[in-house]
């Protein structure tokens, strides 16, 4: 016995539209489900911070200065002439420095004003030494002749005290400031002379080799080639050459006399005023030291790494 199923066409239809629909939502499943989920990034450890530039830095200058003090202070207390200590020192300073350009007469002045004495005197002294030394320098270095003709002249001089070329300034120049000038350019001149020598017989001959198939005058190779290669040498001369003209007037003007800081110093001395000295040792050792830290920076920026090295 057979039976017969009979649709109607509407459920014909209904199940022919609904079967394409039910298709794409199955096959889109798959697609839907293969968007990957974004997680959240997880935090970056922070870096341990670095500690380390406080040992090699901060704390060694701290001990250095520590150590000195704690020596200055023993010698205080083993000394019964009235050598003073590091706390009567500090508050000596404190007067002095309230008013460093007071001006009661010529020989009685601020330790500001005697500074600035002192520096006018180096600024001239060692104007005129570079004036002269560093062209000097480039005709010793260019040229073998003058090479020969005056090393055995520097190398005589160069090793004379400063205070043996005082006298001399004295009897030439019939004055104490002009004599104080002329030691400090006297003694200023050997550095600049030597160092740009120096570094003009350093510079690559073929650097000298390209010149002369260029066929470049004397002032090209001036300004062109020698300038730029002996500037750093230039500059370290100049450097050393500062540093003795601060040393040298200190020196110079305890014996010459008038406004500075050197005249202060001796000064000082006979009012038996020991903590002004050692106030003056400080002031003259930190002058010093801004000057060495300024040139070593313009030197440093002008130097080439193989130089450095």
């Amino acid at each position: 016995m057979v039976s017969a199923v009979f649709h109607s066409p509407l459920e014909a239809a209904a199940a022919h539209v609904a079967a394409p629909v039910l298709s794409r939502s199955v096959a889109a499943v798959p697609a839907a489900a293969a968007v990957p989920v974004q997680q959240a990034p997880e935090p970056t450890p922070r870096a341990p911070r670095d500690f380390s530039w406080i040992w090699l830095r901060v704390l060694p200058p701290i001990l250095g200065f520590g150590l000195l003090i704690l020596v200055w202070e023993l010698v205080a207390l083993k000394n019964s002439n009235g050598f003073p200590s590091p706390g009567a020192v500090w508050q000596q300073a404190l007067t002095v420095f309230s008013d460093p350009f007071y001006s009661k007469g010529p020989n009685d002045q601020g330790v500001g004003w005697n500074v600035l004495s002192s520096l006018k005197r180096v600024a001239m002294g060692f104007g005129l030494a570079a004036a002269v030394g560093i062209p000097a320098g480039f005709a010793i270095g260019r040229f073998g002749f003058l090479a020969r003709m005056f090393n055995p002249l520097i190398s005589l001089l160069r090793p004379v005290s400063p205070l043996a070329w005082l006298p001399i300034g004295l009897l030439v120049f019939k004055g104490a400031n002009p004599a104080a000038i002329w030691t400090i350019f006297i003694c200023s001149i050997w550095p600049m002379i030597i160092n740009t020598a120096v570094g003009v017989q350093r510079v690559p001959s073929d650097y000298m080799n390209v010149a002369r198939v260029l066929d470049l005058s004397e002032w090209k190779i001036l300004t062109r080639i020698l300038f730029p290669a002996v500037l750093p040498y230039m500059l370290t001369g100049v450097r050393l050459a500062v540093g003795t003209a601060w040393l040298v007037i200190v020196a110079a003007e305890m014996l010459t006399g008038g406004v500075g800081i050197g005249f202060w110093v001796w000064d000082e001395w006979n009012n038996l005023n020991v903590a002004n000295i050692i106030i003056a040792i400080f002031v003259i050792g930190i002058v010093g030291l801004v000057l060495e830290f300024a040139l070593i920076r313009i030197a440093t920026a002008f130097t080439f790494e193989e130089v450095k090295s």
